[in-house]
């Protein structure tokens, strides 16, 4: 799976897709154990980033995750204005992008809020720590609680 992710975001990267490493796999880049089943992503959901973003994917078998015969995702000048997230299946994993941060902001409050970090190979902005945590601790959920502690403890490290 983390092979798969990896390749994911070589991917966005390659495209110059502008975006913001965020959720579970950014807590791993930080250390966390959490095992997580997708990428989450913030990013510019200018026109021009999802059509990179939609060329860096798009033999992927993109298809909308949240609906319920996996619909196709397709990009068009039409539909490309209109979207505010999107959750996907690919065929690298599951890919959410979102706009929006609890606890953080829109997009360009957590562009202000990220670091660029080499992983592996690849320089990709992350959600900074500090940050992180505080979008776990927003969230609420038993999970994000948890994976909060463990971030709260990597800090002090």
């Amino acid at each position: 799976m983390i092979q798969s992710f990896y390749n994911l975001l070589q991917r966005l990267v390659g495209e110059n897709v502008d975006f913001i490493l965020v959720g579970g796999f950014a807590g791993v880049v930080y250390g966390s154990s959490y095992v997580t089943q997708d990428i989450d992503i913030c990013c510019d959901f200018s026109v021009d980033n999802l059509f990179r973003l939609y060329k860096a994917i798009a033999d992927l078998q993109p298809v909308h995750r949240m609906t319920p015969r996996k619909i196709k995702f397709r990009l068009t000048k039409v539909n490309a204005g209109q979207f505010k997230n999107l959750y996907l299946d690919t065929d690298m994993g599951q890919l959410d992008c979102l706009s929006f941060i609890e606890g953080v902001g829109d997009y360009q409050k957590v562009k202000q809020a990220s670091n660029i970090i080499k992983f592996e190979n690849i320089k990709l902005r992350v959600l900074n720590l500090d940050n992180l945590i505080k979008a776990k601790q927003a969230m609420n959920r038993p999970k994000d609680r948890q994976i909060a502690i463990e971030l709260e403890t990597i800090k002090k490290c």
